[in-house]
């Protein structure tokens, strides 16, 4: 009897102890960019659950490791100053997804400044195949322009057709939205990872 209860106690402690650590979750690296003051640092860092108030306008880049639930996300954040701005395109190599940021309540030189941008980031050879999501910052602006004005005024439909991308509204009040637009990133992502095993 006191051999079968040993067997019994040293099944119970492998079903406890012995589990292993729980599956990685996936690391998929982006880039994010977008102009200066569009808001790009002040989200990652609510996302990272930093402090708002160490927060200053990236210059250069920085590189943060953003966790979700089922995957972490390394964001490299690239400065959106003009004269750093011709430089983007030596960071792109190795990304695997896009994280465009724009102010929705930005003047008209601005927004169309923005509107080259990501159309040139659309078409660039190194991300013109990944997946794309463009965040309408500044939402809680008083002249922040609908999801709908930023998707005619850019030009989405007939620039963008065929890509994957998605469209969506944000503030820094609104975490729940945001962390929303980025698990149906991280869903475009998983999938463009299933296709790439299946070929």
């Amino acid at each position: 009897i006191l051999g079968r209860g040993n067997a019994h106690f040293g099944k119970c402690f492998r079903a406890l102890c012995c589990k292993g650590p729980p599956p990685a979750r996936p690391e998929y690296d982006l880039v994010c960019i977008g102009l200066t003051g569009s808001g790009k640092t002040s989200l990652l860092s609510k996302l990272c659950s930093e402090s708002p108030d160490s927060v200053v306008s990236t210059t250069g880049f920085s590189i943060k490791a953003v966790p979700f639930q089922n995957a972490i996300l390394n964001v490299k954040e690239l400065g959106g100053a003009d004269n750093i701005r011709k430089y983007w395109s030596r960071y792109y190599q190795g990304s695997q997804g896009v994280i465009f940021v724009l102010d929705s309540a930005s003047s008209e030189d601005d927004l169309e400044t923005a509107r080259n941008e990501l159309h040139s980031a659309l078409q660039h050879p190194q991300l013109c195949t990944l997946p794309f999501l463009i965040l309408a910052n500044h939402q809680d602006k008083p002249a922040a322009r609908s999801v709908q004005e930023v998707k005619k005024y850019f030009e989405l439909e007939p620039l963008a057709r065929g890509k994957r991308w998605i469209l969506q509204p944000c503030s820094l009040d609104d975490m729940e939205a945001l962390k929303d637009s980025f698990s149906q990133l991280i869903n475009l992502l998983e999938e463009k990872d299933h296709e790439a095993v299946r070929m």
